[in-house]
């Protein structure tokens, strides 16, 4: 494994107990920037292990979320298990845990018993519904807070039903706002030389990246409908279909890209109409525009159009597969795909860490490891030799 020396968070130690995705996420954005991270797991393997594509019983989800992070197994439901945790707890960080709340207080790894080890101790708490409230021992997934978002209910066609996202959406949203949580309450322990807890209720970060709906409803009472592809706030905006086949992807949030896109389309007088000054009042004049758009698109092949776009500084995008992705100059000259060698796999590509600091760069070390991989090297840190190493795992602690 790369040495940790040049990495900012190098030196900061994150225990990662958490399962699946939003707490696990959280804690490789951490570790993409150096911060030593022990994968903490139950002797049976994290669910993640199990999930989606597998390459040779291996999965690829495992490698991309478990990436950068040391792994290790341990049955924390089991006293000797909640021993170990607190002797790794003496000289964390943070910890990032998701079970239901309650869960680790029935287990002795209460935030008040864990502070008790280590007053500076940051725990990163990561659940459905939050600690409180009628709905805090009810068992949440990311799918049950994107409804009650209110995400699904704006998502989709006018006349189609409420869409869900293909993928874990608002588990990658809360991982991202704990990581940057977790972030705020360790520069504020520089200052109070105290720990706290951070508490991600998956329904709230996911709200919050849904605009001013909540204010909308309170001033107004409006409710977002659902309007496919497009905005309510500005048109045109839609995916459109080329000759070929291809579909493009139009985007007219400025006023000034609006006007050029229809002039570049032969419809320069619908400048000179009233309602096209806002972007509100081009939404509501929406099937006018995109008959325009659309019909100009239509007639052409997607290259031609994005050629056409870009020589009148209009906004167009191709919308891509991942073949698509790993193919284009764009991300490789940002260097958005990263190959990691793996023991397993080979030369594994994923995303690379996907923000860039121009003097302390984060970097992708390594893939999600094997199950216990580094048992030995982080038990021994603790005191456990070899032959206490073999009890607990002829016990089933480890």
């Amino acid at each position: 494994m790369d040495t940790t020396t040049q990495l900012p968070l190098a030196g900061v130690r994150v225990l990662d107990a958490a399962t699946l995705f939003a707490g696990p996420g959280a804690a490789t954005l951490l570790g993409d920037f150096g911060a030593d991270v022990i994968k903490i797991e139950h002797p049976g393997g994290d669910p993640a292990r199990r999930h989606g594509a597998q390459v040779r019983g291996e999965s690829l989800w495992w490698k991309v979320v478990a990436r950068n992070k040391r792994t290790v197994t341990l049955d924390l439901s089991r006293p000797e298990g909640q021993e170990i945790c607190r002797a790794l707890v003496r000289d964390a960080d943070v910890l990032v845990e998701n079970f239901r709340p309650g869960t680790f207080e029935r287990w002795g790894l209460g935030y008040r018993r864990l502070r008790e080890v280590n007053p500076r101790l940051v725990m990163l708490r990561v659940s459905g519904f939050g600690r409180v409230g009628p709905l805090r021992d009810r068992a949440g997934f990311g799918t049950l807070a994107e409804a009650m978002s209110g995400f699904a209910h704006c998502t989709g066609t006018p006349d189609g039903p409420p869409t869900l996202p293909p993928f874990g959406l608002a588990d990658g949203i809360a991982a991202v706002m704990s990581a940057y949580a977790t972030m705020v309450a360790l520069h504020a322990r520089g200052t109070t030389g105290a720990g706290q807890v951070v508490d991600t209720a998956l329904i709230e970060p996911i709200l919050h990246l849904l605009g001013p709906q909540i204010s909308a409803y309170q001033q107004l009472g409006a409710v977002q409908a659902r309007s496919g592809n497009r905005s309510v706030n500005n048109a045109p905006r839609n995916l459109y279909r080329c000759r070929d086949g291809r579909w493009l992807a139009v985007s007219t949030s400025a006023q000034s890209i609006a006007e050029r896109v229809v002039r570049l389309v032969g419809s320069p007088h619908l400048i000179q109409e009233p309602w096209f000054a806002s972007g509100a009042g081009r939404a509501e004049h929406v099937e006018e525009l995109d008959r325009a758009v659309g019909g100009w698109i239509a007639a052409r092949d997607a290259d031609e159009v994005i050629v056409a776009f870009a020589e009148a500084e209009a906004a167009v995008a191709p919308v891509y597969t991942a073949a698509d992705i790993v193919a284009d100059p764009q991300f490789a000259a940002l260097g958005t795909v990263v190959h990691v060698d793996d023991p397993e796999l080979g030369p594994l590509a994923m995303q690379n860490v996907p923000t860039h600091l121009s003097a302390t760069p984060g970097r992708v070390r390594w893939a999600g490891r094997p199950l216990g991989a580094d048992n030995a090297e982080v038990f021994e840190e603790l005191g456990i030799g070899a032959r206490r190493r073999a009890e607990l795992r002829r016990e089933g602690i480890i």
